[in-house]
């Protein structure tokens, strides 16, 4: 059918192969907003958990540190759950990312999305 057209035949395949690659990205996003990871600090005494987009869903606190001369590191070990747990969310979305891309021939380490 495109045999005249040289290597544009390809293309008709390219296309349908970036319209499935976007089906798969849309998945993938939905997927990443069930998936959640636990950040803490303090031995565990604060936990923060969040979904693989980074958003914050959840927080646990012992009260064993609710001591009122102690509020600034209360608020230092909540911030350290919070930025852990931001760490291992945008981790988590990067391996499910590479599972997705890594049949597509992109270099290693490439970040989607753009």
């Amino acid at each position: 059918m495109f045999k005249g057209l040289g290597g544009l035949g390809d293309m008709g395949k390219m296309m349908k192969a970036a319209q499935d690659m976007q089906g798969k990205m849309a998945e993938l996003q939905e997927t990443l907003e069930t998936i959640t990871v636990t950040g803490e600090s303090g031995a565990g005494l604060v936990r923060a958990t969040a979904t693989a987009k980074g958003v914050l869903t959840g927080l646990d606190i012992d009260p064993s540190i609710f001591n009122p001369d102690e509020k600034e590191v209360v608020e230092d070990l909540i911030l350290a759950a919070i930025k852990d747990a931001q760490s291992k969310a945008a981790d988590k979305s990067q391996q499910e990312m590479s599972k997705l891309t890594e049949g597509l021939g992109l270099p290693p380490g490439m970040k989607l999305p753009f």
